[in-house]
């Protein structure tokens, strides 16, 4: 019961953050971060976060619907500046942040060093999208964050678990630690693309031999990345990489086309409220674990050789800087060497902003899976004796996400206000060509349609009137798609006008049927129905 409670107490504390966070206009990580301490200074029964039951239970479905939903020709255009950040960043970090670790603090073994490094290497655009909230992240920066996010997890999380093997063996070999990382991550990327493919084969097979319940589709894009994420586990593979790799692919065999139109629509409902649930409790558990981390600061302190707490406060701070100088100059060079090759290619490649450069680099926020991996560190080595800093490592992990959080809400919105960045490429000529293109297909579908439907009857020319009626419709859209620049530009107006005046429509339609309803004058299943046929509609025009 204890644990019944608790859990409805986190689903109200990420209910309260958002209206707290417009209130206070704090960026919401903040708030629900806040709301996690004060959950863990009342009476109500607290959570002892397991790292193993936290990456199972909130990771796979966050990657796989971040994996399915990113958009793959923005991330395959920008695939150089990405891996770089991935996976090169990872690596520096790793390296620089470790050694400047072990010389701050001389009680910390290098491995141990090297260890916290690596976990502070993944970056959170979750946490990064809420901050810029009141300064919204232009696309392209929110995508590359996005994609450097998806892989840099892995990388990171990887190279902590060789860290950890050295610390507790005492033995590190280069080449075994290459040869683990491939098969760590190839392994992850067939198993997520592999059993993405086979269950979406599986069950196209079987709606198409009896048809689909829309209830079991949902149920099944939810099971895919837990089984993914637990079978590249069971091969000791990296089940991040499976469930991004899993949602990846579900992206494209999505594309079959093959799911009712009405699965796609209650599916989408479900995962927005999954993916705004999970989220929220993760900073709501991160903020619960403050408390008990603050607690152990006195014993902390002593393992640095200083008595005063406030030298934890300067290693908070100089790891922070390190952190944000080294990402600073890796995305100076990145961008420089990107638009060397530009150059190369006969691109003039656009001037290179300096608040750009900075924008990036406080969009750097470590986040959850950060305090999450750190918990994993084991608790003694195998000899028995305790693990070397474990606790130090631990809080200093939670002060630099609080601390990067905290420079972010400050620093982004300040950033990003009025930047100018290359312009997007304009997809509307595509999207002008493909809805031409689509409504000659429904004209010539709707005109075959007739044929047979109305062969041999009497009434004929009502089918007729009816298809005639409903292609009048597609050649209009597809006349508004043919004309020159400045026409098309006037019935872009007209669309805008049109689609105004049929959401006021709409409106006035619902609140008619609501009526009819409250007054007994219509059944409930059938305003229901109704209902959701003026919502769909209206979610279209909207």
């Amino acid at each position: 019961m204890a644990s019944i409670s608790t859990i409805l107490f986190l689903l109200l504390a990420v209910v309260m953050s958002g209206t707290l966070a417009r209130l206070t206009r704090l960026p919401l990580p903040l708030v629900q971060i806040g709301l996690g301490a004060v959950i863990a200074i009342s009476v109500v029964p607290t959570v002892d976060l397991k790292p193993a039951i936290f990456f199972l239970l909130f990771l796979p479905p966050l990657l796989f619907l971040d994996g399915w939903r990113i958009p793959k020709e923005d991330l395959f255009r920008d695939r150089a500046i990405v891996l770089e950040l991935a996976l090169g960043l990872v690596v520096l970090t790793v390296v620089g942040v470790g050694l400047l670790i072990h010389w701050l603090i001389p009680a910390m073994p290098l491995p141990v060093a090297f260890a916290l490094a690596a976990i502070l290497s993944p970056t959170d655009p979750i946490a990064v999208s809420a901050i810029a909230s009141r300064a919204p992240i232009p696309k392209r920066m929110m995508h590359i964050l996005e994609g450097e996010s998806l892989l840099n997890d892995a990388s990171g999380l990887v190279c902590m678990r060789f860290a950890v093997a050295a610390a507790m063996t005492g033995v590190f070999s280069l080449q075994e630690a290459f040869g683990a990382f491939l098969w760590v991550a190839l392994g992850g990327l067939v198993i997520g693309v592999g059993v993405t493919w086979s269950v979406t084969k599986a069950k196209n097979w079987v709606s198409a031999k009896l048809g689909e319940d829309t209830s079991a589709q949902i149920l099944i894009s939810l099971l895919i990345p837990f089984g993914a994420y637990l079978l590249a586990e069971h091969f000791e593979c990296s089940g991040i990489l499976a469930a991004v790799a899993a949602g990846v692919t579900m992206s494209f065999t999505e594309q079959s086309g093959q799911a009712l139109g009405i699965t796609r629509v209650r599916r989408t409902a479900v995962w927005d409220t999954i993916q705004f649930t999970l989220n929220g409790i993760i900073f709501v558990l991160l903020g619960e674990q403050m408390p008990s981390i603050m607690a152990r600061a006195a014993e902390t302190v002593r393992i640095t050789g200083h008595h005063e707490p406030w030298w934890l406060a300067i290693y908070v701070l100089a790891i922070t800087a390190a952190l944000a100088a080294l990402r600073f100059l890796w995305v100076w060079v990145s961008l420089r060497w990107n638009m060397f090759r530009a150059a190369r290619r006969g691109v003039t490649p656009p001037p290179m902003s300096w608040r750009l450069v900075a924008a990036m680099s406080f969009a750097g926020v470590r986040g959850a899976i950060t305090l999450a991996g750190v918990l994993t560190i084991p608790f003694a080595l195998p000899d028995g004796t305790p693990f070397p800093a474990r606790n130090l490592a631990i809080f200093l992990a939670a002060g630099v996400i609080i601390v990067s959080l905290v420079l972010a809400s400050v620093a982004l919105p300040r950033l990003l206000k009025n930047l100018e960045l290359p312009p997007e490429p304009s997809h509307q000529a595509a999207i002008d060509q493909a809805r031409v293109a689509a409504a000659q297909s429904a004209i010539n579908a709707i005109d075959t349609a007739r044929h047979v439907m109305a062969q041999g009857r009497a009434d004929a020319d009502l089918y007729t009137d009816a298809s005639a009626r409903i292609m009048e419709l597609y050649r209009q859209r597809i006349d508004s798609r043919q004309q020159t620049p400045e026409a098309a530009a006037q019935n872009q107006k007209i669309d805008l006008i049109e689609r105004q005046l049929r959401l006021a429509g709409l409106r006035a339609e619902r609140d008619e049927i609501f009526r009819l309803a409250r007054h007994r004058q219509l059944d409930e299943e059938a305003a229901r129905r109704m209902i959701r046929e003026i919502d769909l509609l209206e979610a279209r025009y909207g």
